[in-house]
C-alpha cells in the first residue's frame, strides 16, 4: 500500500483558493492527501491566517535565499512533500525546486491560456488585460508548472462569460467563482493519478 500524498500550498494573498483546498481534503472521503505545509513570501497575507487556523505548519520565505539556489529544498524533503500546488503565489519557482517537482507541481491561473499569461499577469492585471482585449469569454487555467511563467501542460480549463459592462473587479468574482468550484477537485483527480 503506498502512503498518502503529502502536499506543500504555496500562496502570496488571501489565501482563499489554499483555504478551499484544505477544506475539500478535510470534507470529502474520495480522495487522499496531507496538506503538510503552507509556504509564503508574504509577511501578514491572509494565506497564513488561513494556515494557522487549519493547525498547517508554515514557511515564510526570503527572496534572496528562494531565487538564490536550492535552499528551501531541505524542508520540503523533510516533510516528504511529494505534491506543490501553487494557489496565487506570485513568485516564479526557481529551476532547481522546477526540476525535482517536475510533473508534480499545479499553478492556477486567472485566464484562458496561453492568452494573458506571462510576468505580471495576476489579478486585477489579467482582468483588465482581458475586458482591453474586448474577449468574451476568460476563465481559470490549471496547469502544471515548467520553467515560464504560466507555461506548463494544460490541465484543465474553466470558461466564464464577459460582459459589456464587466469591470476588472465584476470580471474577478466570475472567476473567483470558478476557482472555488473547480480547482481542489481538478488537482485532487490529476494527485490520484499519480
Amino acid at each position: 500500500m503506498t502512503r498518502t500524498p503529502n502536499i506543500a500550498i504555496f500562496a502570496s494573498g488571501a489565501g482563499t483558493n489554499a483555504e478551499k483546498v484544505i477544506q475539500f481534503y478535510n470534507t470529502q472521503t474520495a480522495y487522499k492527501a496531507n496538506i503538510k505545509l503552507v509556504v509564503c513570501n508574504k509577511a501578514g497575507a491572509g494565506v497564513l491566517d488561513v494556515a494557522a487556523a487549519a493547525k498547517i505548519e508554515i514557511l515564510l520565505i526570503d527572496r534572496d535565499i528562494f531565487f538564490n539556489g536550492d535552499h528551501y529544498l531541505p524542508v520540503l524533503q523533510a516533510l516528504q512533500i511529494d505534491w506543490i500546488i501553487l494557489a496565487g503565489f506570485l513568485w516564479k519557482i526557481p529551476p532547481g525546486i522546477v526540476k525535482v517537482f517536475q510533473n508534480r507541481m499545479i499553478n492556477i491561473h486567472p485566464a484562458l491560456l496561453p492568452r494573458h499569461g506571462g510576468k505580471g499577469m495576476y489579478g486585477h492585471h489579467v482582468h483588465e488585460a482581458v475586458i482591453a482585449a474586448g474577449d468574451r469569454e476568460s476563465g481559470i487555467t490549471i496547469h502544471y508548472v515548467d520553467e515560464k511563467y504560466d507555461n506548463g501542460t494544460l490541465i484543465a480549463q474553466y470558461k466564464c462569460a464577459v460582459a459589456e459592462e464587466d469591470t476588472a473587479a465584476s470580471l474577478n468574482k466570475k472567476i473567483q467563482f470558478l476557482e472555488h468550484s473547480y480547482f481542489a477537485e481538478t488537482i485532487a483527480k490529476e494527485i490520484a493519478k499519480g
